[in-house]
């Protein structure tokens, strides 16, 4: 006999998350002078994005005080703060979701995630239950994590965005090597290249184009309106940005977006923020003639730290550019706004708003700087505005101590 059906209504639960940067942000500059942790882009999205993603909810950030015009923060009444610096997966995000009041999520010593609200005062993790993360996953804490953990978030990506989707039609004049692996977004153009996917995934996004003569190499990202010029060799695991042109030889590298390696010469194990620009035939080592470990400049020590890599390129900050025939020697860091030219080898650390070359710098000033950039984001439809200028103002100001030439 049925006694009677009850229904348990429970009040709906809004959960607002917010992203913070953590500890690591200075081990990430100089991307970080310009941009919050999270929108670090590594694999074929931001680390924001594959946040947003995987909660159907879109976040917002706590990050330095004059990024928050920019990248502004919403608190609501119940919060969860995701370190930034840890890229989800499905186990990590259904821990995060699940989490209650006075709960936290740990990976050893370090935070993911924890419960706030807003008429909480503070934060003590001491009172909180702390549940451990078990999983593997990936946390970016240095700048050469973004190219050297590029694989795994390329494939992590690549499953994240077509599960259950069908690829647009690979043209007949492509030669493709596990065609299963490749998958064309709509919009995408491209012809009378090899695309090879036996060593990893290959995503070319909407209204990307590899032109003729192009040989690839997986796992790639090629994001949005990025081009592939043609005759490009690109080896894995190397994303292009939304926006950006890549020509000559390329090997697991990242672009930010909206930056050009549009002609031949070498770039390898490097990545570039946005609205960089590496002149014709620019070339970098990334690998020590004595094949000794690699040493990297330290926004944390003020000196050069250990990578623990035998190969490690070029780092290099928005806005900064190169003319042709330059040459970067091996782990060489570049701040933003930087612009360099010359023969020879520059310093293997180049201080933000730095001009010269291997013959000397002197100081770029911040009128020069605010010309080129809004007529180079001009040409994208995007304004530098006072926004964006405000920023770079601030950068300038926070990296002088940088500048003894």
């Amino acid at each position: 006999m049925e006694i009677g059906k009850f229904v348990l209504l429970q009040k709906s639960r809004t959960m607002n998350y917010i992203l913070f940067d953590g500890d690591v942000r200075t081990a990430l500059l100089p991307f970080t002078y310009t941009r919050p942790v999270a929108d670090i882009r590594i694999g074929i999205l931001t680390i924001r994005e594959k946040w947003e993603k995987f909660l159907g909810l879109t976040t917002t950030t706590i990050t330095e005080e004059y990024l928050e015009e920019k990248y502004p923060m919403v608190e609501m009444e119940e919060n969860i703060m995701l370190n930034a610096s840890f890229l989800p997966t499905k186990s990590l995000v259904e821990m995060v979701r699940n989490l209650q009041a006075n709960q936290a999520i740990f990976k050893g010593e370090d935070v993911i995630a924890f419960y706030t609200s807003a008429s909480q005062e503070e934060v003590d993790f001491e009172e909180y239950e702390q549940l451990e993360f078990e999983d593997d996953c990936i946390q970016v804490r240095n700048t050469w994590d973004i190219f050297s953990l590029n694989d795994q978030a390329i494939r992590a990506d690549f499953e994240l965005l077509t599960e259950g989707r069908t690829s647009a039609p690979i043209p007949e004049t492509v030669n493709c090597i596990q065609r299963e692996d490749i998958f064309l977004e709509e919009g995408a153009k491209l012809s009378f290249a090899t695309l090879n996917a036996s060593t990893g995934p290959i995503y070319i996004g909407k209204n990307a184009e590899i032109m003729e003569g192009c040989v690839v190499r997986g796992a790639l990202a090629l994001c949005d309106n990025a081009v592939l010029k043609m005759g490009a060799k690109i080896y894995g695991a190397t994303t292009v940005g939304p926006y950006s042109k890549v020509g000559g030889e390329v090997n697991n590298s990242v672009l930010f977006g909206y930056s050009n390696k549009g002609h031949d010469g070498f770039l390898g194990n490097s990545v570039l923020g946005e609205w960089c620009n590496l002149g014709a035939d620019t070339n970098n080592s990334n690998l020590k003639n004595n094949y000794a470990e690699v040493r990297l400049w330290s926004y944390e020590t003020g000196r050069f730290a250990k990578t623990g890599l035998q190969f490690c390129g070029l780092i290099m900050g928005d806005h900064s550019k190169c003319g042709i025939n330059t040459m970067f020697n091996t782990g060489t860091v570049v701040g933003v706004s930087a612009n360099i030219f010359g023969s020879g080898f520059p310093r293997n650390f180049v201080p933000s708003f730095s001009w010269g070359g291997a013959s000397g710098f002197t100081e770029y000033k911040t009128n020069k700087v605010f010309e080129v950039a809004e007529v180079v984001m001009k040409r994208r439809n995007i304004d530098f505005d006072e926004r964006e200028k405000a920023i770079l103002e601030k950068v300038f100001e926070l990296s002088a101590q940088h500048r003894n030439y």
